[in-house]
């Protein structure tokens, strides 16, 4: 593959951007790296030494002005993803973006114009979608071994209170969105594997109608605070924080099928970093405790794991069991690569996924209707809550796209 056959890439945000650096060499023969914008020139200072030759910015506007690239990979602050992408997209690139996509609705209905109006190519980065036994829990839902899929759970636990505050003990951008709107505010690592799993998707079987959200107290963050600056801090405050401590939200699918979705990123605990449930007619999922070594990831499969479910003597079987049978072809063909990368080799394939839909012209495996309708969980949850928990309707994003 030639040169200018290859995706020529600018990393936006290079310190989150800069964990993907063992994935973009593992796919350099699809994609160059070109160049690297951040706002701190010690985090840029890494970079060029890392990558001699490298152009760097600290001004995303002259990035976007230059030839030096054609996608760009948003690693940036949440609340910066939306505008940063319809801005790419004007400026004829091609776009990577962390999640979520979008903070409000106007946001989401913007992507969705700018991406139909340029026909670039937009994905959302959710590398959860990727890890190994999602992916193999996917392939086996595919092949309906799980028979009709009723209910699934999600949810992200990770107490993220030492990221509230950066070194000078200013807010970071996770302390300012904790201030935000009450509700769940990073649902995407919970919801996009069990979406697919439901292929409750663009283009899928089913789809996502409507959200409900609880929220409960906040009362971590302002303990963390009292500990850190002494009680009297205006962070000790309870009025300072809005999110609550832990989010429930509920989803209800088309056809019936309900999620639910756990968020909490500030109560004290061991962290979670994975935590989902897939129940069918004929088969249940439950995951492991990512980073507690101690468990497997769990199964049991109608007339093929040990006993039987009626009877009560139906028994878990580790999901390594069905390797040989059902692994993603992803994993049995890159899983050596992916494994070297980040977040459970995430990372590796949602670059592989981005860079082969810019080369072909396909829509990319996470498209921008899919984005928008994850992350517009973030502001209906919201909604939800001000409205003493109530359902909200999730818009049908997918509607001008003719499916």
């Amino acid at each position: 593959m030639t040169d200018k056959q290859r995706v020529r890439l600018a990393v936006i945000g290079g310190r989150r951007g800069a964990s993907f650096a063992m994935a973009l060499q593992a796919l350099q023969e699809q994609a160059e790296l070109t160049s690297v914008c951040d706002l701190s020139e010690g985090v840029l200072d890494k970079w060029r030494e890392d990558y001699p030759g490298i152009r760097t910015f600290t001004s995303y506007e002259a990035l976007l002005e230059s030839d030096v690239c054609n996608a760009v990979f948003l690693a940036t602050p949440l609340r910066l993803h939306a505008r940063q992408a319809v801005e790419a997209m004007r400026a004829d690139k091609h776009v990577l973006s962390e999640v979520v996509a979008a903070t409000t609705v106007d946001e989401c209905w913007q992507l969705i114009e700018m991406v139909e109006k340029t026909g670039k190519t937009y994905m959302l980065a959710e590398n959860y979608c990727y890890m190994r036994p999602n992916m193999m829990v996917r392939n086996m839902a595919d092949q309906g071994v799980f028979g009709a899929t009723v209910y699934a759970e999600g949810a992200y636990i990770h107490d993220c209170r030492e990221l509230l505050f950066d070194d000078r003990d200013q807010l970071t951008w996770r302390g300012e969105l904790r201030r935000s709107a009450n509700g769940n505010t990073y649902p995407t690592h919970s919801l996009g594997p069990v979406a697919q799993w439901l292929g409750a998707v663009h283009g899928g079987r089913d789809r996502l109608v409507s959200v409900a959200t609880w929220m409960s107290p906040t009362r971590a963050c302002e303990l963390y605070a009292a500990e850190r600056f002494g009680p009297d801090h205006p962070a000790a405050q309870k009025d300072f924080w809005c999110v609550g401590d832990s989010g429930s939200t509920l989803l209800q699918c088309e056809s019936g099928a309900v999620i639910y979705l756990r968020v909490d990123w500030a109560s004290a605990r061991p962290h979670n970093m994975t935590h989902y449930v897939l129940q069918g007619t004929r088969a249940g999922y439950l995951s492991a405790r990512r980073h507690h070594q101690r468990e497997d990831n769990l199964i049991w499969i109608d007339g093929m794991s040990p006993g039987s479910s009626p009877s009560g003597k139906a028994e878990w079987e580790a999901l390594e069991v069905y390797k040989d049978r059902y692994e993603h072809p992803y994993w049995r063909e890159w899983g050596e690569l992916a494994e070297q990368a980040g977040h459970g080799g995430g990372d590796f394939f949602v670059l592989k996924d981005f860079f082969d839909a810019v080369l072909s012209g396909a829509r990319p495996a996470i498209d921008v209707y899919d984005a928008v309708t994850w992350s517009s969980v973030f502001p209906l949850s919201a909604l939800s809550v001000q409205r003493g928990s109530a359902p909200v309707d999730i818009p049908r994003f997918d509607a001008a796209s003719g499916e």
